[in-house]
């Protein structure tokens, strides 16, 4: 008889509450064995860097066998730029609503150098000195965009970068395809058979490392627990609860009703079948380590596999609502604590900001935190403003920056689902849905 197995996200969960125990009972000593919760945290990331590290490959591959089993229009992208700005628009308004309805921020009015004192000397899982040199100028970005060779991307891990190089690619290796059998085309059969080969390799060898994901979400847990404790929670619950309150309503609200009225995937189908890819992401601290399982969970729910790919892979960058919601979320809930009231329009400079950070500078580690200063400065808020952020949050950030990955997770699970609907209501659609 076959032994009933545990769903990842249950086991995942078990890794979390574990590693939190781990990490208030043990704190930053050493315990059992002259093992301490700094050892078990660096095991867990090494795990983790092996997840994005293969994940870049993954979407090379991914996205040109997409192209190999079936043709991907120019109006496959439209759609999910359209669907993307739809959620991110979204996003924005709530955030918006709830800072300008409920004012969080006014209840640290005054408070700001009491609170900063008090966190001063907690560890925070955040090293400034590992700050990348990032801006939210869109040429700047573009530029950093375009490799100066084939292997750059893939040695640096620039998703953008390989995703550009991978469509580019993909549409050739389409063309030649659709254009087979001419007599200045060769035999490009051993070419798709590589492509879709390397795709089917990676993906087996993600989902072993997948297995032992609870460990190392164990070990990570348990270290940044014991670094930064509970008591901080305290002092910095307004700014935690608002942030969460806004990244809850729309993961868990607006998703769903979206996946269910406009892409026909009740609640309980997008949820459920996609606990492990949110749990994954959760605990991973990055939607792009939980891209294998994300592909694995839409497959599941039925969705193609060309509409997940161009989701998932092609569109990752352009479904960091999470990123972009703590973005503003945060910069407005700062200048209410400080004093500094932002009209309408300064506001609206805020979101776009948060929008630039989100799509183009999203995939480095902790973006939402490093990235705030950048916005809060580009958006004309003082520099005390700025000076006072990250020491201020960064306590708590370790949360929120999971929470974070979670609803980008979602959200690339949402555009995908829609942009699978979208393209099957067209009339006499002769896509092809792969199931391989």
């Amino acid at each position: 008889m076959k032994a009933t197995r545990w769903p990842l996200s249950l086991r995942v969960l078990l890794g979390v509450s574990l590693g939190a125990l781990l990490g208030v009972v043990g704190g930053d000593d050493t315990y059992l064995w002259g093992i301490s919760n700094a050892y078990l945290g660096q095991l867990g990331m090494l795990v983790i860097r092996l997840l994005k590290a293969l994940a870049i490959p993954l979407i090379l591959f991914a996205i040109l066998d997409a192209f190999v089993r079936t043709s991907i229009s120019p109006k496959s992208g439209r759609r999910l730029v359209t669907i993307c700005f739809v959620n991110v628009s979204v996003a924005c308004l709530i955030g918006l609503l709830l800072m300008n309805t409920i004012e969080p921020g006014l209840a640290w009015r005054n408070k700001i150098e009491q609170m900063t004192a008090e966190v001063a000397g907690t560890s925070s899982p955040f090293d400034s000195s590992s700050i990348p040199a990032v801006s939210l100028n869109p040429l700047h970005n573009l530029g950093s965009y375009i490799p100066q060779s084939l292997i750059e991307p893939l040695a640096g891990n620039n998703v953008i970068s390989v995703v550009l190089l991978a469509l580019l690619f993909g549409a050739a290796l389409r063309r030649l395809k659709d254009h087979q059998g001419e007599s200045d085309i060769g035999d490009i059969r051993p070419l798709e058979g590589f492509v879709s080969s390397a795709y089917q390799v990676l993906a087996k060898v993600l989902s072993w490392i997948v297995e032992i994901v609870p460990f190392a979400v164990c070990g990570l847990v348990a270290q940044v627990v014991g670094k930064t404790g509970l008591e901080i929670f305290a002092d910095l619950a307004g700014f935690l609860g608002v942030i969460a309150l806004g990244l809850s309503l729309h993961s868990l609200v607006y998703f769903p009703l979206a996946a269910w009225l406009a892409g026909g995937k009740p609640p309980h189908v997008y949820l459920k079948q996609g606990a492990d890819a949110v749990m994954t992401g959760l605990s991973a601290n990055s939607s792009l380590a939980a891209m294998p399982v994300t592909l694995r969970c839409l497959r599941n729910m039925g969705i193609s596999d060309s509409s997940a790919r161009i989701a998932v892979c092609a569109g990752t960058n352009l479904n960091n609502d999470g990123v972009t919601l703590y973005e503003a979320m945060a910069a407005l809930f700062l200048a209410q604590a400080l004093g500094y009231g932002l009209e309408a329009g300064q506001q609206a400079v805020v979101v776009l900001w948060a929008l630039m950070a989100g799509i183009g500078v999203a995939g480095i580690p902790e973006a939402g935190l490093i990235i705030l200063p950048l916005v809060l400065s580009a958006s004309g808020l003082p520099e005390v403003v700025v000076a006072a952020a990250i020491p201020l949050i960064a306590p708590v950030d370790w949360i929120l920056a999971r929470m974070r990955s979670g609803v980008n997770v979602l959200a690339d699970m949402l555009v995908a689902i829609l942009l699978d609907a979208w393209e099957n209501r067209e009339p006499n659609c002769k896509k092809k849905r792969s199931r391989s």
